[in-house]
């Protein structure tokens, strides 16, 4: 061997050189620093009557909110459909899907019990100083028989232009149904859905990073409105609902978890904390539906469940929209308009409240859930005017309760049902959107996992 070919062959290999990268700000800091800009650039708009000011984080947060919409309703539809004809991958799937909706349907009745007991102890519509002259029936209301009758659609057309949701899922869950019930020859659909569901995906992540610069708007135009007054008048409205919210996110949720699973809870939240803090922000549990799916998969929830379970949370599983909110909001309305309510009352809120979660669908604000509830109790529908002006501030708190309890529910059904893997869930940790979208990447395309024990 000649000298040359051996210092060749000796010779260490090059190294790729190192560029200095800017440090990637955590996606928590982002969103935090919106929040705070967006509280400062608000104060400065009201303060000093800056319309132009006003006028931009109207703008900035409508966009943002339109964009999280635009997805909405084929991300709907096509998740739906996919991840119904996954549960075909999972033994006793439709055992899993019982027990879903039965855990569902627990736990929203237990925050609407939360949600009635913080109203009766607090008395939040009490020294307000509103009266019903200042409240404004709205455009549209919800009753049973838009419910029920609004689940089937006229056309196939109209649900998709007109954003209904509800008649969305039901489209998907028929369409879904019978591709198991073909088999193989629906195999070619289903194909093309998965890959639009996947173009989706991306695009809406791309949505997603921009939502510190959604909360610049969203919070500044909120703030710049209304003011800090508004907040005042619902002081005890709005801690009400705050206080119920975090009861079911940092008390019932984990006492499930630690009781029901038999898992740490805190290594719950170590895990979830992207989709979380993601709903807080964006107020769309449908928009944050990627993310949610992406934790609850790296908590141990196989991924074919998952794909069911989350989905169909996301558009049914309102435990803050459709369960507190409602219980709480009720009995405010029902103090400014002098009503009195009884004990059956109370009974038709709760019952409203897990039956009826579905009519929020996954969408920013409650407006539906809320009127279907006082239509119901023949409460004034004039008293949902009174609640719009300050409805972002506590759709935020709602919607992170929603999507954590979209989480919670499929880890209790995996655990009861011996599928979770709890090594992945005792290693999981908070990620960032970016490792999260490489994740779900890299996961459409692997070869599927075969069906769960």
């Amino acid at each position: 061997m000649s000298p040359s070919a051996e210092t060749s062959e000796s010779a260490p290999a090059p190294q790729r050189p190192t560029s200095s990268r800017i440090p990637t700000i955590p996606f928590w800091v982002q969103i935090l620093t919106g929040l705070a800009l967006g509280v400062l650039l608000g104060w400065v708009a009201k303060s000093g009557d800056v319309g132009w000011l006003t006028t931009t984080l109207a703008h900035i947060g409508d966009l943002f909110v339109q964009l999280l919409k635009l997805a909405v309703a084929p991300l709907v539809f096509f998740a739906i459909l996919v991840s119904i004809t996954n549960l075909r991958q999972v033994n006793n799937a439709a055992r899993l899907a019982s027990r879903t909706l039965l855990w569902f349907m627990v736990t929203s009745l237990i925050a609407v019990a939360i949600g009635l007991a913080i109203g009766l102890l607090s008395n939040p519509g009490a020294g307000t100083g509103l009266t019903p002259k200042d409240g404004k029936a709205p455009d549209e209301a919800g009753s049973w028989i838009d419910f029920l009758t609004g689940i089937v659609p006229t056309d196939i057309i109209t649900p998709f232009t007109e954003l209904n949701v509800l008649q969305i899922v039901f489209m998907a869950a028929v369409a879904g149904i019978a591709a198991l019930q073909l088999g193989e020859k629906a195999e070619p659909v289903l194909a093309i859905s998965r890959s639009v569901l996947e173009l989706l995906q991306k695009a809406l992540w791309w949505v997603i990073r921009l939502a510190p610069i959604g909360t610049v708007g969203l919070i500044g135009n909120a703030i710049a409105t209304y003011g800090w007054n508004l907040i005042g008048k619902y002081a005890t409205f709005t801690v009400d609902i705050y206080v119920g919210c975090a009861l079911v996110l940092f008390g019932v949720y984990p006492l499930l978890l630690s009781t029901v699973a038999k898992v740490n809870p805190l290594q719950f939240f170590r895990g979830a904390w992207p989709a979380i803090q993601l709903a807080f922000v964006s107020r769309s549990s449908v928009g944050t539906m990627p993310v949610t799916q992406q934790v609850t998969q790296r908590l141990g929830v196989p991924r074919e469940y998952a794909s069911f379970a989350v989905p169909f949370g996301s558009t049914t599983k309102m435990d803050g929209c459709a369960s507190i909110y409602p219980a709480i909001a009720a009995i405010f309305i029902a103090q400014i308009f002098g009503v009195d309510l009884g004990i059956g009352d109370y009974l038709l809120i709760a019952f409203v409240s897990v039956i009826g979660s579905a009519a929020t669908a996954g969408l920013t604000g409650a407006t539906v859930m809320l009127t279907l509830t006082l239509s119901t109790l023949g409460l004034p529908l004039e008293g949902v005017g009174l609640l719009m002006a300050i409805d972002p501030i506590l759709d935020m708190m709602r919607t992170a309760t929603n999507v954590a309890g979209q989480a919670v529910i499929p880890i209790l059904v995996s655990a009861r049902e011996k599928i979770l893997d709890r090594e992945a869930y005792n290693g999981a940790r908070s990620i960032s959107l970016d490792t999260a979208a490489t994740d779900e990447a890299d996961a459409n395309v692997s070869v599927p996992a075969p069906a769960a024990a």
